[in-house]
């Protein structure tokens, strides 16, 4: 690394101190998975939530709390020992464009596969084997609508980069689900997945500061973008890049 390099990561580093902190929780979407304590509750809310989360955050999180206590506060038992009938109490729930049919294809998906696995990671790894993000992002939405009465409106919710989506909501969830650190905001309980590998969830606050950066030179705001960026972060901590989400995030929403 030159000096301006060197300089760069010390106060990138200096950020993520500052922000991936537990005070960090309460007022975002993560805070959501941070009220269970069972990993499959944590990993259904957390997924969920992270579809769900665009727009201001108080409402993303108002939503995701409404959308679990139709589940008894209890989702994966719900989810798996649920009756058809049961669909019935989320007719009023409603996000932004995700509404009762979509609903009704993730409750249907879930279970389908909490049947038959014990994580979600499962979801994520192609003959249960790991190779890469875009790989697995690519296989996620793939399995995810392997169901012969897959709803297409329901498709435009989980992104791939095969569609050249940033995937934003997605990388989240595998930030949320795959990172180990101690400072108790990111899970960190999937062990299939290196967080090495992990890929940076763009989004605009995190664009925008990196492109002031000079991190990201990219025109365009598609995959592509995501590597080129990921790939910036990964000269300053190969083993942990998207840690720079913290720093990143936190200065384009609360600029000093």
């Amino acid at each position: 690394m030159n000096k301006a390099q060197k300089n760069l990561k010390l106060l990138l580093d200096e950020k993520v101190k500052h922000y991936n902190v537990s005070g960090f929780i309460e007022d975002d979407p993560v805070g959501i998975p941070h009220r269970f304590t069972k990993r499959e509750d944590i990993e259904i809310t957390a997924f969920w939530t992270s579809i769900l989360a665009w727009g201001q955050r108080v409402t993303i999180i108002n939503k995701a709390t409404q959308l679990f206590e139709l589940m008894d506060g209890a989702p994966h038992d719900f989810i798996v020992n649920h009756e058809e009938g049961d669909r019935k109490r989320f007719a009023s729930f409603k996000h932004r464009t995700f509404n009762y049919t979509d609903t009704l294809y993730f409750l249907e998906f879930l279970q389908n596969h909490y049947r038959k696995y014990d994580t979600l990671e499962d979801a994520f790894l192609q003959n249960g084997k790991f190779k890469d993000v875009e790989t697995s992002l690519i296989y996620f939405r793939a399995y995810f609508f392997d169901h012969p009465y897959a709803p297409q409106r329901t498709t435009k919710h989980i992104a791939s980069p095969a569609r050249k989506s940033t995937c934003k909501r997605l990388n989240m969830f595998l930030r949320w689900m795959v990172r180990k650190d101690d400072k108790e905001v990111d899970f960190g309980i999937w062990d299939r997945i290196p967080t090495s590998a992990l890929m940076m969830p763009l989004d605009v606050h995190v664009e925008r500061v990196a492109r002031h950066l000079g991190i990201l030179k990219r025109k365009q705001r598609d995959w592509h973008t995501v590597v080129e960026l990921t790939e910036s972060l990964r000269l300053f901590d190969p083993e942990d890049p998207v840690k720079y989400d913290f720093a990143l995030f936190g200065m384009g929403v609360d600029p000093e």
